[in-house]
């Protein structure tokens, strides 16, 4: 069986004091948290910050202590690792790269949540989420 990693985050913005989630609406049809593959020797950082940079434009800070680890089958004979951060962007000025993203919205938790095509997306969702409202941060 291949094995391949992937790295992204749950990203957010606060806007008129409301805290809005990305999420982005792939070419291929689904909704989704940005991620991607882990290039060469690169870190998971590193990876998740190139990412988010290829797929949105945006600049992002990292939330120390949150990281979470989903595992799924993309296709017969491939497991694919993902690990995804928690990271606040101060803009909304995204642009989508356009070989792989539609378009990129902010939107409150329940509507991110409820556009989100997967359930291990939705749960990552919620666990940053979670972080954020057990931190008090914003």
């Amino acid at each position: 069986m291949r094995q391949e990693k992937s790295c992204g985050a749950a990203i957010y913005t606060v806007r008129d004091q409301e805290t809005l989630w990305l999420v982005e609406h792939m070419r291929q049809g689904h909704t989704s948290l940005c991620k991607g593959h882990v290039e060469g020797s690169e870190t998971e950082h590193e990876t998740a910050r190139r990412e988010i940079r290829e797929e949105t434009s945006l600049s992002v800070t990292f939330l120390e202590g949150f990281r979470t680890r989903i595992e799924y089958s993309p296709e017969p004979d491939v497991r694919k690792e993902v690990i995804f951060f928690l990271a606040r962007t101060e803009s909304t000025g995204s642009v989508p790269q356009p070989e792989e993203v539609a378009s990129i919205e902010f939107l409150p938790y329940d509507r991110a949540l409820a556009a989100l095509t997967y359930a291990d997306d939705r749960h990552v969702l919620t666990a940053a989420r979670d972080f954020l409202e057990t931190r008090g941060a914003k």
